[in-house]
């Protein structure tokens, strides 16, 4: 691409997308340091390849901003759901993860910290007792819910399948892998893998160093930071200090506690923008200066992966215990019969998981997943009501939705004329779920 006048002269838009990520990055930068259109630039790349062109640079000042420049996406395979919380428990996080509510888990690898006979046998007889509720449910649905004539068979089965796997997937250990995947830049990730190598988790330190490993080869140019012991004692000290919350908020059910330090005075400005505003719409982000509004709540582990997703709240990551109680939707959803039988298992496992000779953190990889954490989260005003409107809705876990309806109530008792527009309407058998897939076309 040579430079023409009229590169230089006219506006122009110019999109790049298939350079490596370190390049773009610095084609970036040298906007502040060189007045040429990036056309110029291409030419030395095209004569001096990439890698050469990066060479030609030396970097003067703090080059954090640059690597905001450049993106990445690493794919981490066959880790715990406790170590995939802790690479996503980060604002900045971007990525996907395989879906406990549409995939069937009974075969994948358990991560297992102590590799003891008895932890084994643990995380065994969750996987047991797993298999057991997900079988009797797909047969169970199909009798209370049959097919019906204008109902298309694959649909139908995938929904079938999708509400037993959301009962089922509270028996799952947290020790369960799973694939997740972590879209960044390359300094935001440089600067989250810090906090993760001092984490308390065996398990998350390895994975912190292996992916800091990884893009120290795949970018040289860009993971050059030096450390320093002083700050890496700090970090130390920071993470075993508040890296797990464990609150004891007395609460029973989808109740959700609360306190705020909205700006009335500043509220009072937006009026008109806080009662019109139609559904499907978005408070502006302006908004979030308007103070904050702090909830703390039960939810099992299992849901709180869901509601994690929602980068605009600041929390602490709970730790998963088993002194709150299995969430009890779980087990109400089968029959009586056969709910007895599941809670006499469940006894046995909770004497079993007590009476392990390990810490609070590695004791989380042996507890299902539908048993409760304490959480609590602040949101300001455009995320409470996203969260509270993404996630009532009917396709959303039946243990999240009262959560997120719980946040429009407190939506409504702050800011009585305001507009919510939350779903309040009982859980209902629909096809919906089975359509929320990803296929290939044909």
């Amino acid at each position: 691409m040579k430079q023409t006048p009229e590169h230089v002269e006219k506006r122009e838009t110019i999109i790049i997308d298939h350079m490596p990520p370190e390049v773009t990055a610095m084609l970036q930068a040298l906007y502040s340091r060189d007045p040429r259109t990036v056309h110029t630039h291409f030419e030395r790349i095209e004569t001096k390849g990439a890698g050469g062109f990066m060479k030609t640079y030396y970097v003067g000042y703090g080059h954090k901003s640059i690597g905001d420049c450049g993106t990445t996406t690493l794919f981490i395979e066959q880790v715990s759901m406790l170590c995939a919380k802790g690479v996503q428990h980060w604002a900045l996080y971007n990525g996907q993860e395989a879906s406990t509510r549409y995939l069937d888990f009974s075969n994948r690898m358990i991560v297992d910290p102590m590799g003891t006979t008895e932890s084994k046998s643990i995380q065994d007889e969750w996987m047991k007792l797993y298999e057991k509720v997900l079988n009797f449910l797909i047969d169970h649905f199909k009798k209370v819910y049959p097919i019906q004539d204008d109902e298309n068979e694959k649909v139908y089965d995938k929904t079938i399948n999708a509400k037993a796997f959301d009962i089922a997937r509270g028996f799952l250990p947290a020790g369960m892998t799973t694939m997740v995947s972590w879209h960044t830049n390359l300094r935001q990730a440089s600067d989250h893998l810090k906090v993760l190598r001092h984490h308390p988790s065996g398990e998350v330190k390895e994975v912190a160093e292996d992916m800091t490993s990884g893009l120290k080869d795949k970018y040289p140019n860009s993971f050059i930071h030096k450390t320093y012991p002083a700050e890496e004692e700090y970090i130390e000290m920071c993470r075993q200090e508040i890296e797990y919350s464990d609150e004891n908020f007395n609460l029973v059910g989808p109740v959700v506690n609360y306190d705020d330090n909205l700006k009335r005075h500043k509220l009072r400005k937006y009026k008109k923008l806080l009662d019109e505003r139609p559904a499907k719409a978005e408070l502006p982000q302006e908004l979030r200066n308007c103070g904050d509004i702090d909830m703390r709540f039960l939810i099992d582990f299992g849901s709180f992966r869901d509601i994690q997703r929602q980068r605009s709240m600041v929390y602490m990551m709970p730790l998963l215990t088993m002194r709150h109680g299995f969430h009890p939707w779980y087990l109400n959803q089968l029959p009586e019969y056969f709910r007895n039988e599941i809670v006499w298992d469940m006894g046995k496992l909770k004497t079993q998981i007590e009476n392990l000779d390990c810490n609070d953190v590695d004791r989380q990889y042996y507890i299902g997943m539908g048993f409760q954490v304490a959480l609590e989260v602040t949101c300001n005003l455009p995320s409470l009501t996203y969260i509270a409107e993404l996630r009532s809705g009917q396709t959303v876990h039946p243990t999240l939705r009262p959560i997120a309806q719980e946040f429009g109530r407190i939506f409504k008792e702050l800011l009585p004329d305001a507009a919510i527009h939350i779903d309040n309407d009982p859980d209902k058998w629909s096809l919906d779920r089975g359509k929320q897939d990803i296929v290939e076309k044909t």
